[in-house]
């Protein structure tokens, strides 16, 4: 893992850290553009779950607003609280869900995505988003 790609994870995790809550937040994600900024995202968990919004989308939304489309989003990567009933209670690396695939298709095509590559050392592998969802559903003009 490099130093980036441990800053941006540590990023993600300081955030599920400081607002987890049960059955409300428990996925955040950081997203680094290539200027160097990191921005990032919180799951929001809604009673209805239509309604529920992705940590990723939260922070694609982000860096759309704030930063917009002339400094793409480099590297991205989602972290998982655990319940108080695991029992294990490490912070871990989660892959982004199919719709949040979709939208890294669209909004950071030439992303990285970290993905754990060993759940026994912690490492991380760096995907495409065209890996993670190599048949994109397109529009025909």
């Amino acid at each position: 893992m490099t130093p980036t790609d441990q800053e941006l994870l540590e990023a993600a995790s300081a955030l599920i850290r400081q607002r987890y809550i049960v059955g409300r937040h428990h996925i955040a994600a950081a997203l680094r553009t290539k200027s160097g900024r990191i921005v990032t995202g919180l799951h929001l968990d809604t009673y209805v779950g239509r309604a529920s919004v992705c940590a990723e989308a939260v922070a694609v939304g982000q860096a759309m607003a704030q930063i917009g489309p002339n400094d793409p989003i480099t590297d991205i990567v989602s972290v998982r609280h655990p319940r108080p009933t695991e029992q294990n209670q490490q912070i871990q690396v989660v892959a982004p869900c199919g719709i949040c695939r979709e939208m890294l298709r669209d909004f950071a095509p030439e992303a990285r995505v970290l993905l754990s590559d060993d759940a026994a050392t912690g490492g991380l592998r760096a995907y495409n988003p065209s890996e993670l969802l190599p048949l994109k559903y397109h529009r025909k003009p």
